[in-house]
């Protein structure tokens, strides 16, 4: 049964509709994820489902009682002074009895009367393990100075501190638009797990595919107003979504080649005839609505002619540097070569963007030295966003920078021709820069920069506000650009498939380089962190005695790995029956619900049970 669905819901921004007659559900436990390009509605969806926005027409029902949480791409505080009077709510007395001993602990004079007291009153509400929760999710999240005026954090600091909020106050379901952004690495597998353990119930709107692909259970994808439903991960839904689009573009190919004989069946008639096929005529005109407004879809490959670059590129030798008496880099040393593709990562604050800085030459390293080649050419994509005047038009931005881009087979495309590759349609390219969103700006910010054929790429977080069809554009493009890249991104898929070489920082001024991608960085470090079993009693082998082979199974544990066998099979049967049922086209949501569900529960089964399988004949 669904805790929270919509009837007939729609909404429109000045007269046009975004989408109309929105028919879906969520039942408990479900982690659904929205997706489809900028502009289609999912923001807008997300607001409605949680009560922040009106809709045009139709409804919200929801479960009784229940409570739900937002979290917004901007979040708002509600006049809130600081982090504590956000973090610890009036209305919740275990909230607000943490927060009496949280400051009562941070007294300069401790009061042993009122610590006693209030130890007690936690005691006696259970609110220990809720104590340390909270602590833990500010902690996460680094949150540490509860005193600290909201007024004075960053955008970052404010969307993780909202997501710390929500976190803390565990609603029975999690609306989160962009929960990633400004977020590490590290935060996002941990919100992946929290995300995904004590059966949560969860819509979301992210760009990060991995995250996606981790958390989600179903995809619903909304496109010109209509919501499309796939049960499965995204990686299932990319399966899907392919043969979808092969088939309806065999379908419109052979449409405009059957459409043309009609036209020609239709010029040819006498216009006085009245006996003409009605039947053909209705025909006709339904082949020409389908095939009106669509094109199958043709890919561009963008391959820069990058400007010629020399043996040296640029060298950083015993380069160190700090702030307020804070190591961020120290002796750090590498000599750049040709083909280096570079993911930078690390936690927040840790001194990734310092490095970019100091290589641009926006900042000074407190000692060591920068040597710079003379045919480098930096491109260097910022976190700070796109300056720009208020009547500056959007191809007037990019024409600044060159009026075309030489491709590496000697093509020239156009500055208009650039922007309709990277979702800058016509209209969009002379309207004014102002009227763009946050992620618009953010892509035509990156625009600028590639413009500049530059040699040696730079791109700071540049997945922050854009949409997976945009960053499919520009992975494309760095796929192959032929020069140095320097990628800093929390997002794991782009760092996998980009860069072949990392910049670990560790914190401390120490910088770790690992030859290979993070997926193989991570696997390897869980590797060293896996504890080594030790058997109580047994001294080690000395070096020339022969390992003993391990003790033989007795007969329970024999008929016990048998009886597992057995089982294993039974399962993957039921398992397959359950698939072919999943695929066979049944479009009830919530059957379609329980049968996914079932397929995850006898998943663990299998696991748990070839687990325990092994262990038995290991």
């Amino acid at each position: 049964m669904s805790i929270l669905s919509t009837e007939q819901l729609g909404h429109s921004f000045n007269d046009n509709w975004l989408f109309t007659d929105l028919y879906f559900g969520i039942n408990k436990g479900e982690r659904v994820a929205l997706v489809g390009i900028n502009g289609t509605g999912k923001s807008t969806l997300l607001k409605i489902l949680s009560g922040m926005l009106a809709p045009g027409i139709g409804k919200v029902v929801t479960e009784r009682d229940l409570r739900v949480g937002y979290l917004d791409q901007d979040p708002k505080f509600n006049h809130q002074e600081t982090i504590s009077d956000f973090i610890y709510s009036i209305g919740n007395s275990r909230q607000q009895l943490i927060r009496q001993y949280e400051e009562a602990v941070n007294q300069s004079v401790t009061n042993d009367k009122l610590l006693n007291r209030l130890m007690d009153e936690l005691s006696s509400e259970n609110a220990w393990e809720y104590e340390y929760e909270i602590k833990t999710i500010l902690g996460r999240l680094g949150i540490q100075r509860l005193d600290q005026k909201i007024s004075t954090l960053s955008g970052g600091q404010r969307k993780r501190l909202a997501l710390a909020k929500l976190l803390i106050d565990d609603p029975d379901i999690y609306l989160l638009d962009e929960p990633t952004n400004h977020l590490d690495i590290e935060t996002i597998e941990w919100l992946e797990n929290c995300m995904t353990t004590g059966q949560k119930s969860v819509i979301l709107v992210t760009h990060d595919r991995y995250f996606l692909d981790n958390v989600s259970t179903r995809i619903i994808e909304l496109d010109r107003g209509k919501l499309q439903n796939f049960n499965g991960n995204y990686s299932y839904y990319l399966e899907r979504k392919a043969e979808q689009s092969a088939a309806e573009d065999a379908t419109f190919s052979k449409n405009v080649n059957m459409l043309k004989k009609e036209l020609e069946w239709m010029r040819r008639q006498p216009k006085a005839r009245t006996t003409k096929s009605k039947s053909r005529i209705d025909a006709f005109y339904d082949l020409e609505d389908k095939t009106k407004g669509r094109q199958v879809k043709s890919n561009l490959e963008l391959s820069v002619n990058v400007a010629r670059q020399g043996n040296k590129i640029l060298e950083l030798h015993n380069v160190s540097k700090g702030f307020n008496g804070h190591t961020v880099m120290e002796d750090f040393s590498y000599i750049f070569k040709k083909g280096d593709r570079i993911g930078v990562a690390g936690k927040n604050g840790t001194g990734k963007s310092t490095l970019l800085n100091i290589i641009t030459g926006a900042i000074k390293p407190d000692s060591g030295s920068v040597v710079v080649g003379e045919t480098t050419a930096f491109g260097y994509y910022a976190q700070g966003g796109l300056e720009f005047k208020g009547d500056e038009r959007v191809i007037d931005v990019v024409k600044n920078v060159a009026e075309y881009i030489t491709m590496a087979d000697g093509k020239n495309l156009t500055a208009s021709q650039v922007l309709t590759h990277f979702l800058f349609p016509p209209a969009k390219q002379y309207g004014l820069v102002s009227k763009l969103s946050g992620g618009e700006k953010k892509r035509l910010q990156l625009m600028r920069v590639l413009m500049q054929n530059p040699n040696y790429m730079i791109l700071d977080e540049p997945t922050n506000d854009l949409d997976i069809d945009t960053l499919n554009v520009l992975e494309e493009f760095l796929v192959n650009f032929p020069g140095i890249l320097m990628l800093v991104s929390h997002d794991r898929y782009l760092i996998d498939r980009l860069t072949d070489q990392l910049f670990i920082f560790e914190g401390d001024g120490k910088v770790t380089i690992y030859s290979g991608n993070y997926t193989d960085y991570r696997l390897e470090q869980d590797d060293i962190k896996k504890p080594i079993k030790i058997t109580p009693g047994k001294a080690e082998n000395k070096p020339n005695e022969p390992i003993r082979q391990n003790k033989k199974l007795t007969f329970k544990e024999e008929k016990e790995a048998q009886e597992i066998e057995n089982r294993i099979k039974i399962l993957e049967g039921e398992l397959l029956a359950l698939t072919e049922q999943l695929n066979s086209g049944i479009t009830n949501h919530e059957q379609l619900s329980e049968i996914a569900t079932a397929i995850q529960v006898k998943k663990e089964d299998i696991d748990d049970k070839t687990l325990r399988w092994l262990e038995l004949t290991d």
